[in-house]
């Protein structure tokens, strides 16, 4: 897979922020789709991953102002 142009990543980033979390995916909120949720969740971290993009990173990122400000 090639990389992204710098527009479709920062867009893919913005849409990842909006994407539920895989801790809340469940049968209750999510009825029969969770096996497909998990498995596109996991497709955009690893899209984001070729990218040399950390998922973890990407709302901080996208959103500085509501970043955690924690410091080690």
């Amino acid at each position: 897979m090639s990389e992204l142009s710098e527009e479709v990543l920062h867009a893919l980033k913005t849409a990842f922020c909006y994407m539920p979390k895989a801790n809340d995916v469940n049968e209750y909120d999510f009825p029969g789709r969770v096996e497909q949720i998990q498995a596109d969740l996991e497709t955009v971290k690893e899209v984001l991953l070729i990218n040399g993009v950390d998922p973890d990173e990407v709302a901080d990122e996208i959103h500085p102002d509501q970043a955690n400000n924690s410091s080690y």
